[in-house]
This record gives structure tokens, sequence and C-alpha cells, in this order.
């Protein structure tokens, strides 16, 4: 890793965004506030991006601009996904101005899904630049079977099928079905995959991942608990201990869905033919 000696100028750009609208959604600034979430998660997306180059002299924007911007256009087809499960699992509701139009309430809801890619990925990249990302490499290697991953795909199948049938007993398999199908598939279609990451002994992808996606989960929950509008969860048997409106159990279910993020990024690229290299670099 070598460290750029000055911080890019977008990383000063992404604070500045932080300190406007985190006072602006937090105080309920007349409309600044009331559309503070994308500015707001466009400058924590600019300020990690902008740390990741100063760390390791490269990051997604400074190496390709055009894959960093592609990333919020994935970004938002891919919620909307875990927004039509919630129609079953009914996990999180939201709190909006009566006002609100269906059409603007669809608008809107999709800028503001366009950051939750950028924010795990830009997060996962930075999260990669400390060395104890880089020991989590084993020597240990095991098999893919064609069984083994057609039976992970088929439980990911089940999953599904669970969620829209038992939601109420089912619900914490929306952030893993996804992820048991796409990931084997990206495999057997020779994309890249966790899973073959894994068997080859590499687990600093998964890693990176994880915590990147438990330190965006605290700032989604945290940025969330004061704005206006919101969101609020109803979660069934472990809805305690709460870390602002999450409750605690909650918070793994992030894990996994950092996985599931990869897996559909991977598995959209793949049928689109487009590159995947840029994404997050880590060092071999």
């Amino acid at each position: 890793m070598t460290n750029s000696k000055v911080l890019p100028l977008h990383f000063y750009l992404g604070l500045a965004l932080i300190a406007v609208f985190w006072f602006a959604s937090w105080t309920h600034l007349g409309v600044l506030g009331e559309y503070s979430f994308f500015p707001l998660w466009l400058g924590y997306v600019l300020t990690v991006d902008g740390l990741v180059g100063w760390r390791k002299g490269s990051s997604l924007l400074l190496r390709s601009p055009r894959d960093f911007v592609l990333l919020f256009v994935l970004s938002a087809p891919i919620w909307w996904i875990f927004e039509g499960l919630n129609n079953f699992v009914l996990n999180w509701h939201y709190v909006i101005p009566a006002d609100y139009s269906v059409g603007q309430v669809i608008v809107e809801s999709t800028i503001c899904f366009s950051t939750v890619i950028p924010a795990v990925f830009e997060t996962a990249a930075l999260v990669s630049t400390y060395h104890f990302v880089n020991r989590l490499r084993t020597s240990k290697r095991f098999q893919l079977s064609e069984r083994f991953l057609w039976t992970l795909m088929f439980a990911g199948a089940f999953g599904f099928a669970a969620l829209v049938l038992a939601p109420r007993y089912a619900f914490p398999l929306t952030w893993i079905w996804l992820v048991l199908i796409l990931d084997p598939l990206n495999h057997l279609r020779g994309r890249v995959s966790l899973i073959e990451q894994a068997a080859n002994g590499d687990y600093r992808m998964i890693g990176a991942l994880t915590f990147g996606v438990l330190v965006c989960g605290f700032f989604w929950e945290m940025w969330n608990f004061f704005a206006f509008p919101k969101w609020y969860y109803t979660v069934p048997f472990f809805d305690w201990l709460r870390i602002f409106q999450m409750p605690l159990l909650g918070f793994l279910g992030y894990i996994p869905f950092a996985w599931e993020l990869y897996a559909l990024y991977h598995f959209a690229w793949g049928i689109a033919h487009r590159p995947t290299d840029a994404l997050i670099d880590i060092e071999p």
C-alpha cells in the first residue's frame, strides 16, 4: 500500500456535503432537511473514496469515474428488489410527509436507493487498505463440486419460497437467499464469486465486505435516527436492545446483505459483459 501525500479534492467536497446535510437532516431544515438523504450519502461516498485514494494512491473514482457512476445506476434497481420483499416481511416502514404523491415517493426513493451499493463497496475498499484484511488468507483449500453449488442454489430458492409463504418466521432469509443462488451461479458461469475465493483460501473480500457494511449500517441507522423522512423497524421475536432504530441482532443481517450486493453486482455486469476488475482493488 502506498499512501498518497495529499487527500484528493473530492474528499473535502464529501466532508462539506456531510456537514451541511447532516445538520439540515437532524434540524429538519426545510427543503434541505427533507431532501438531505442523497447529498448526505453522496458526501459519505466521496469522503470514503478520498480516504481510499489517500491510503492507496488509487480509488474507484480516481481509476474509473464511469464505473463509479455506474454503481449508483445499478444500486437503485437492486434495492427495489428488497423493497419488493418487504411487502411480504414488513420489517421496515417509512415515515414521509403526508403530501407526497406516489410518483414523488418512487422518484425520491430511487434517487436515495442509488447510494446503497456505492456506500457499501467504497467502505469495503477502505477496509481493504488495512493490514488485518490481508491476513484473511489461508493455505487451506476445498473443492467446489457442482452438486454442492446446486445444493446452495436450491437452498436459496427454498429460502425465497419460505419468505413468500411464511414471512413471519422466514424473514431473516431476506438477506441471504439471493447470495445462495447468485454467488454459486456466478462461479458456474465463470464470473467472480465469493465462494471461489473462499475455496482458494482467500477470505479478504468477504472480510472487507463484512466490516465495511457494518460501518455503513452504523451510519445508516445513526443518520436516520433524528431524520425526517425516516424509517423504523418491526421485527418479530428479535425486537429488543435497539441501537438507534435497529434491533441489535438486526445488524447481523447487514453482513450477508453485503455479500448479496457483491453477487448481484457481478451477476448483472456479467450479463452485460462488462469488466468488473475496477471494483475493489485488493492487492494479490
